[in-house]
């Protein structure tokens, strides 16, 4: 692997005059592009606790901060600051500044609940919004196992710790106390735990609210409330339903996706009632999710992801639409495919003619039923490029 960040953001290194934001979850590398990309730009750390302590007493000193970093490195025109959701106040500064001295500003954020509670100077289209994902198959190259990335996930670290069950375990207990514990976002954290393994039980199924909140001995607001915080945190997020020009009626409710497999491995609790193929369906299918939402982040970022789902129970697993065209893809975990597991991809054609379809699965040979690619994961997790996906039998 040539880096352990994703080489799809490179383009980001020509962001020519406009300022930005990258937000992604801890741990899936920002910090290490912005100071890969940006070397001789002053760089503001705001985990540093000196930094976070001079800023968060008063915003105001950035300018002066700024005018005595490394004054031995080359002049650069780009100011980097690190984590800007731990001090909100600070991006009055920023806006300032890009409006007096003309400087750019790369800033990464692993949080956007302080920025939206705080009612935070978004600096009103002066800087783009960008994210980061874990890694995705193809950046990882010949590393990428599909064994490795179905049990503890890709983030960067988990492929190059000597022990990443270790790593992703003190991962999310980290993620937890840092980002919920200290900010002081729940009152209750005993409750907020049974609550995500609780909602971990829910993972790429349809949401039911009120099921998770009473498995979690806490009252539907309070659930509510959780799943705000988890999204507001980039540790998960909610996949609405595909409604397009629909005729058929669909479900409403969202599915529900940790980011990551190995942090959704990490929080399921496993008993003697567990089946095998129940937790890794739900892997496999976060697995392509994370994937297809890094896609669409990184080259199609115009394109929504949903899922479709109809009353009767036909449902695709994701539903990628836009300028490039509309792509239907189901997620089957078996080697061997029969038409009737493909009756849901035929019933999606007849409600939207110009869909592409696929299905991926665990056989080894790309092949063509119908109108549906059936397409091997593994191949599909290597090319996962929309100009190439048209090309993949």
């Amino acid at each position: 692997m040539n880096s352990i960040f994703p080489d799809n953001l490179e383009r980001l290194r020509k962001a020519g005059d406009h300022s930005f934001f990258l937000f992604g979850p801890r741990g899936t590398g920002k910090s290490h592009w912005l100071r890969h990309t940006f070397k001789n730009a002053p760089f503001i750390d705001l985990l540093e606790s000196d930094t976070y302590r001079t800023l968060n007493a008063a915003p105001e000193r950035l300018e002066s901060i700024l005018e005595g970093a490394a004054p031995h490195k080359e002049p650069s025109p780009w100011i980097v600051i690190d984590e800007i959701q731990r001090v909100p106040a600070l991006l009055n500064e920023v806006h300032r500044l890009i409006e007096t001295k003309q400087v750019r500003f790369a800033m990464s954020g692993s949080s956007a609940r302080k920025l939206k509670t705080t009612d935070a100077n978004l600096l009103a289209g002066r800087a783009r919004t960008h994210h980061m994902h874990p890694l995705t198959a193809r950046e990882l190259g010949e590393m990428h196992s599909l064994k490795h990335s179905l049990r503890f996930g890709q983030l960067p670290s988990v492929y190059l710790d000597n022990d990443p069950r270790d790593f992703i375990s003190s991962y999310v207990h980290t993620y937890i106390q840092e980002e919920v514990a200290r900010e002081g976002l729940v009152r209750n954290l005993g409750d907020f735990h049974r609550f995500l393994e609780t909602a971990s039980f829910s993972q790429g199924s349809t949401l039911n609210l009120s099921e998770v909140a009473r498995d979690s001995s806490v009252n539907r607001k309070t659930a509510e409330g959780y799943f705000q915080i988890l999204e507001d945190i980039l540790l998960a997020t909610r996949l609405t339903p595909f409604t397009r020009r629909a005729k058929r009626k669909t479900v409403v409710h969202p599915k529900f996706f940790f980011f990551d497999t190995g942090v959704f491995r990490a929080l399921r609790p496993r008993g003697p009632l567990d089946s095998t193929q129940e937790i890794e369906g739900a892997a496999l299918e976060t697995l392509i999710f994370q994937e297809l939402r890094a896609w669409r982040d990184y080259a199609l970022p115009d394109h929504s992801l949903n899922y479709w789902r109809t009353h009767q129970g036909h449902e695709i697993d994701f539903v990628l639409y836009g300028e490039s065209g509309l792509f239907a893809f189901e997620v089957k975990r078996k080697n061997n495919l029969q038409k009737k597991d493909l009756k849901s991809l035929s019933i999606f054609k007849e409600e939207f003619p110009p869909a592409q379809l696929f299905c991926l699965y665990g056989g080894k040979k790309s092949l063509k039923i119908g109108d549906v690619r059936c397409v091997p994961i593994p191949h599909f997790l290597r090319r996962t490029l929309p100009e190439e996906i048209a090309g993949v039998c």
